[in-house]
């Protein structure tokens, strides 16, 4: 039985499809590997374990491949535990916030970053991140831990990141129920035309042709994928019930925020996304087919 919701339907993922990105752009900058290179760390995955992870504490390459989930275990444990020799947590956390920092001032201007509405976005996307459930959500637990940056830009962007680790703890959560492990998760992924290129994927989670060439049997003996990688009618399905059950268990939120908050989040958000997408954040070749 499903409860009464006062959005309209996919709301809450359409908000979070224009939010998520305005988190994601210091992943793909050169700031963070700028800074990050003054404390040492030069490995770009290195990095990337260390100011995800960094909320958690010095974790070990068990826990990183268990929250992030579709990285490859014997890339993660290449870099983790060995990168906290070079960077604490504390500092991983400091010197991904002014990577943050510089990269919206580049992409979007002083303008924009001193604008009512970055302000009013801020105060929207702290507001539904109040509603966030902890249980059993490690990565956005542990960030709603950290204190919320003063300066509105920046409280946007911490915001954004919670929100972001809300669902995506949530989506691992459909990913399991799914029977889909994190390989088998990015090979329909990318088959569905919506998330990371095959060349992203072997570029950056550390998994070999063989092991992307089994995922792809294992899914066709399934009746997930057909003979040309493409997905099936039950894998275009089992894609659209992922992103129903992610909705379901990420829709709190946007619920405490209301279907007028989350409308106009969507819309100015959505304006920041676009501004920060036309000047370059993001690499084209890594997304989509």
């Amino acid at each position: 039985m499903t409860s009464a919701t006062s959005l309209a339907p996919r709301a809450g993922r359409h908000c979070h499809s224009v939010v998520n990105p305005f988190h994601s752009t210091h992943y793909f900058s050169p700031d963070l590997n700028d800074e990050l290179a003054k404390l040492g760390v030069e490995d770009r995955s290195a990095g990337y374990f260390a100011v995800r992870a960094a909320a958690m504490g010095a974790v070990g390459p068990g826990t990183v491949t268990a929250t992030f989930y579709n990285f490859s275990h014997a890339l993660v444990a290449r870099h983790v535990p060995a990168v906290w020799d070079l960077v604490t947590p504390e500092a991983a956390l400091a010197a991904r916030l002014r990577a943050a920092d510089r990269t919206l001032r580049r992409l979007l201007g002083e303008e924009a970053l001193a604008s009512p509405e970055m302000a009013e976005a801020a105060k929207l996307a702290l507001r539904a991140a109040e509603a966030g459930s902890r249980s059993a959500r490690p990565l956005f637990a542990a960030h709603a831990d950290l204190p919320v940056p003063d300066a509105p830009h920046l409280a946007y962007w911490h915001a954004a990141t919670l929100l972001r680790e809300h669902r995506g703890d949530a989506h691992l959560a459909a990913l399991l129920h799914a029977g889909l492990d994190g390989l088998e998760a990015l090979v329909t992924h990318t088959a569905s035309g919506r998330g990371m290129s095959y060349l992203g994927v072997m570029r950056t989670r550390g998994w070999s042709e063989e092991e992307w060439a089994a995922a792809q049997e294992r899914l066709r003996g399934r009746g997930l994928l057909d003979a040309d990688g493409e997905l099936t009618e039950a894998g275009i399905r089992l894609r659209e019930e992922l992103e129903d059950t992610t909705d379901r268990l990420d829709r709190a939120p946007y619920e405490h925020l209301g279907a007028e908050g989350v409308a106009r989040l969507t819309e100015i958000g959505g304006a920041f996304t676009q501004a920060a997408m036309a000047a370059g954040a993001f690499p084209a070749e890594l997304f989509g087919r």
